[in-house]
C-alpha cells in the first residue's frame, strides 16, 4: 500500500478533529495519531499578529518531500500537514501536523520530524506584527530550528 501524504498551503484556518478524522477514520492498522498545532505567541502581550508569506508551488512541493521523507522513514500509515499564510492573530492556528502510524513512537517521531524539517527547509517566512500598530521585522532563522533538524541525520 503506498501511502501518499496529504499537504496543504491555505489562508483559511483548519479544523483539527476534522482533519484528524480524515486521516484515521475506517483505516485498517493505525493505532496510533499523533498531532502537533502550532499556534501564533502573543509574545507576553506585545504580539497582535504574525504575517506568514510562502513560496508557492516551491512550498507545497517541499512540504511534500518531507511528508515523503517521514511517511518512508517511520513507517507511516497517514499524514497531513497544514500551514497556512496571511496576517494571522495571536492565538490562531499556523501550522497542522497529523502522523498515524501502526504504534505511538513512530507516529510521534513522524510528527516531530515534520515540523524539524518544516520550520528549516519549507520555504516560508514571518513578519512581526505588534500590538502598538507597529509592524516589526522578519522573522530571522533560528539555531535551535537547525540543531532540532540536524539530530534527524
Amino acid at each position: 500500500m503506498t501511502v501518499t501524504p496529504t499537504i496543504r498551503v491555505q489562508h483559511e484556518d483548519f479544523d483539527l478533529q476534522a482533519e484528524v478524522d480524515r486521516l484515521s477514520k475506517g483505516k485498517s492498522g493505525i493505532g496510533a495519531v499523533v498531532t502537533f498545532s502550532g499556534l501564533c505567541r502573543d509574545e507576553g502581550g506585545t504580539l497582535a499578529a504574525l504575517e506568514l508569506e510562502h513560496y508557492p508551488g516551491m512550498a507545497e512541493a517541499e512540504m511534500r518531500r518531507i511528508g515523503e521523507l517521514a511517511i518512508a522513514r517511520f513507517g507511516l500509515l497517514g499524514l497531513t500537514a497544514i500551514h497556512r499564510y496571511g496576517k494571522i492573530a495571536a492565538g490562531e492556528n499556523i501550522v497542522l501536523v497529523v502522523a498515524a502510524a501502526p504504534h505511538r513512537q513512530a507516529a510521534f517521531d513522524g510528527a516531530n520530524f515534520v515540523m524539524d524539517f518544516l520550520k528549516t527547509a519549507a520555504p516560508f517566512w514571518k513578519k512581526e506584527h505588534s500590538n502598538d500598530g507597529a509592524a516589526g521585522d522578519w522573522v530571522a532563522a533560528r539555531d535551535a530550528d537547525d540543531a532540532a533538524r540536524d539530530k534527524w541525520k
